[in-house]
Order: structure tokens, then C-alpha cells, then sequence
């Protein structure tokens, strides 16, 4: 049966080649998505392993600027560095843009691993993806924040918690706008939900696909902070980090 299952993969292959989403190569029969070479070669930040990283730094003095009462430090990783010059750009695009919803789980299970292994989250007790406007899940027909954070939830057994924040505004899309553009347009955009209860959470892990100035996750941020005051902490995990 093996070998029927490793013939028919073979035609498929020839009839239907796949093509690595990093490089272009022509994948081989046990290859998915990206071939072997740029698997091992994934540019990741371990940003996990260190409590102060250039991500974590980034959030907390956007938090300092416009937080008075001192907060808990917030810590902050990503999987990879994003980079326009190289392939592994094409990555969250594909998830976000183009339906692929095994690229989000793969990178999200990855993600989730480096996470439960990293002391500084350890006590994580709510993980909670950035929420999309009705509108736009609707037309999308998925959440790639939610797809990253299930499997952040299901990697650390900590619970997924989409319950709480809902987009109360819809908003212009991030990529082509300039920093101070990008803080006005996620500013007021999200709000807890009527009747939602954040009793029990002590840190809290909002998770996103992409990390560039941080005015998205700080949005969110400054709205769980009504709901979750100090000295409960709030951290950020993200697909990538572009720094």
C-alpha cells in the first residue's frame, strides 16, 4: 500500500509539480510547502530565549510613551525575521492572502513549541489573537491570527481565548501606510466584549501574524489593559518580526 500511496505522489508530482514557497525549487515527494534546504535555513529570531529583545523593546517603549502607571514588562517574540529582500516574506503573505491554512498551522505549531519551552512564558494563562472586523473574516472566511494562536493554545495547554476583544471598527489595511498613519488607524479599533470576563488572567498572550511598528498589538494591548490591570502582565507573540 506504501508503495501505491509513493507511485501516486510520484505522478502527482510530475503532473503537478509543487514548487518551494522560499526559493521556487521543485519540491521533492516528502517536501511540503518549502523544500528541506530552506526549512533548515528558516531565519528564526530566538527572541524567545531573552527576556529584552529588539521586539520586546520596541512594545515596551511605545507602552512607556503614552502609559503612565508603571506596567509589568512586557515580553514579546516572533518566529522569524521578515525581510522584503528575502523569500520567507511569501510566507505570511500566503497564509494571510492567499487561504493557506496548513502554512498557518505549521508555523503556528513551530512557534507554539518555542514558546512553551521558553521560561519567560511559562505562565502564560489566556492566549488572544488579534480579531479581525466581521466584514473582512467574512469576506476572508478565517482569522490568520486565531490559526497561529490555536496552535500556540494547543502547543503550551493554555486556553484560546477569542471571547474577550472583537474589532469594533473597520480599518484600512496596514501595509502601505507610514508609522504615524498606522497608529491612527488601529487607534479606538478594538474593544472588550459586552459581558466577557478576564477574571483569572494573570499574563496574557496576544498573538498576531506580523510584528512592524507594534501599533496593531498596542491597540489591543491598551484595550486589555482596561480589563486586565496591573500588575497582570501582557506579552505579544507574532509570526514575524520585521525589524
Amino acid at each position: 500500500m506504501e508503495l501505491v500511496l509513493h507511485a501516486l505522489k510520484a505522478l502527482a508530482d510530475v503532473l503537478m509539480p509543487r514548487f518551494c514557497l522560499v526559493c521556487g525549487k521543485r519540491l521533492l515527494i516528502g517536501e511540503r510547502k518549502l523544500c528541506l534546504a530552506c526549512l533548515a535555513d528558516i531565519p528564526y529570531t530566538l527572541f524567545e530565549k531573552r527576556s529584552r529583545n529588539p521586539m520586546a523593546d520596541k512594545l515596551n517603549s511605545i507602552i512607556a510613551e503614552d502609559v503612565e502607571r508603571k506596567c509589568e514588562y512586557s515580553y514579546a517574540t516572533a518566529l522569524f525575521l521578515y525581510s522584503n529582500a528575502a523569500g520567507y516574506r511569501h510566507i505570511p503573505h500566503q497564509i494571510k492572502y492567499h487561504s493557506d491554512i496548513y502554512l498557518g498551522e505549521m508555523f503556528g505549531r513551530i512557534l507554539g513549541d518555542r514558546i512553551a519551552s521558553s521560561p519567560h512564558f511559562q505562565d502564560i494563562d489566556a492566549v488572544i489573537p488579534v480579531p479581525l472586523h466581521w466584514t473582512r473574516q467574512f469576506a476572508r472566511g478565517y482569522n490568520q491570527a486565531e490559526i497561529i494562536a490555536k496552535e500556540i493554545a494547543r502547543q503550551t495547554g493554555k486556553p484560546l481565548r477569542t471571547d474577550l476583544l472583537f474589532r469594533c471598527r473597520r480599518t484600512k489595511t496596514q501595509t502601505k501606510l507610514n508609522i504615524q498613519d498606522k497608529s491612527a488607524n488601529v487607534s479606538g479599533a478594538f474593544a472588550i466584549r459586552r459581558g466577557a470576563s478576564a477574571e483569572g488572567i494573570s499574563h496574557a498572550l496576544i498573538v498576531d501574524d506580523t510584528f512592524t511598528t507594534g501599533s496593531t498589538v498596542y491597540s489591543c494591548y491598551k484595550i486589555l489593559r482596561t480589563a486586565l490591570p496591573p500588575p497582570s502582565r501582557i506579552s505579544v507573540a507574532c509570526l514575524c518580526y520585521v525589524g
